[in-house]
């Protein structure tokens, strides 16, 4: 097996600026959403134990998703410290996902949750999260947050919704360079609101041209993809729609 090539995060290219609704933020080259004026790290669709909920239901993958996904959102938190972490929906692929956790898995999420202040935003996914209004491994549960300019959720309102940050769609877009096709997982904003790629290591993604992302878009849009890398900031003017 080839040597792992290594990513170097605190590289200036391995992250982005952007702004929302006059919010000044950083799209990081892990997936990750960092807030500096609020020390706030936000991260979509974890879908934790995905792998294990297909192979309950017979198709096998192999079981690490969890913890390659614990393992960049530890990296990130290291880095960046932040004082809170937003995790906005879909953090769990299904209601059995903590039954099916290995005890030294749930041990490293709750050691993450335990760091610092964790808002669990409830996603399509995992509804039932925290139904007394704490997660088992702690942390905050809330169905949508608002904090300062910006309101978080996990699905996109389909109105106006100057400051909205969500995830739930996975956006992913193809860039056509010089001599290859970049095809990758992106933040999609207008400036107005934003959508997050999906963080976790199994989850797919939705092309930025479909029509639930693009009757967000109407105006246009600015994709922020996230390359081998560092993140390529690029006008939707760019991207050509997946093939089929």
């Amino acid at each position: 097996m080839a040597a792992r090539r290594a990513i170097c995060y605190r590289s200036p290219m391995s992250r982005a600026s952007l702004t929302v609704n006059g919010v000044d933020l950083v799209a990081d080259l892990s997936g990750a959403l960092w807030w500096p004026a609020r020390a706030t790290l936000v991260a979509a669709d974890l879908h934790l134990e995905k792998g294990s909920s297909f192979a309950a239901h017979g198709t096998l993958l192999p079981p690490y998703d969890t913890d390659a996904t614990l393992d960049r959102l530890s990296d990130a938190m290291a880095r960046l410290k932040p004082a809170r972490v937003i995790a906005l929906g879909d953090s769990f692929h299904d209601d059995g996902a903590a039954e099916r956790m290995a005890a030294g898995t749930a041990a490293r999420l709750a050691a993450l949750v335990g760091a610092t202040e964790w808002i669990w935003v409830a996603g399509n996914h995992d509804p039932g999260l925290g139904e007394a209004g704490n997660c088992p491994w702690g942390g905050t549960v809330r169905d949508a947050i608002t904090v300062g300019a910006l309101s978080f959720r996990h699905e996109a309102d389909g109105a106006d919704a100057p400051g909205e940050i969500s995830g739930h769609y996975h956006p992913k877009a193809t860039l056509h360079l010089r001599a290859r096709r970049l095809s990758a997982r992106c933040f999609v904003t207008d400036g107005r609101r934003l959508v997050l790629p999906a963080f976790g290591a199994y989850a797919g993604g939705l092309d930025v041209f479909a029509p639930p992302l693009k009757a967000l878009f109407r105006r246009g849009f600015e994709a922020f993809l996230l390359g081998p890398s560092r993140v390529i900031g690029v006008s939707h003017t760019r991207l050509r729609a997946a093939a089929g």
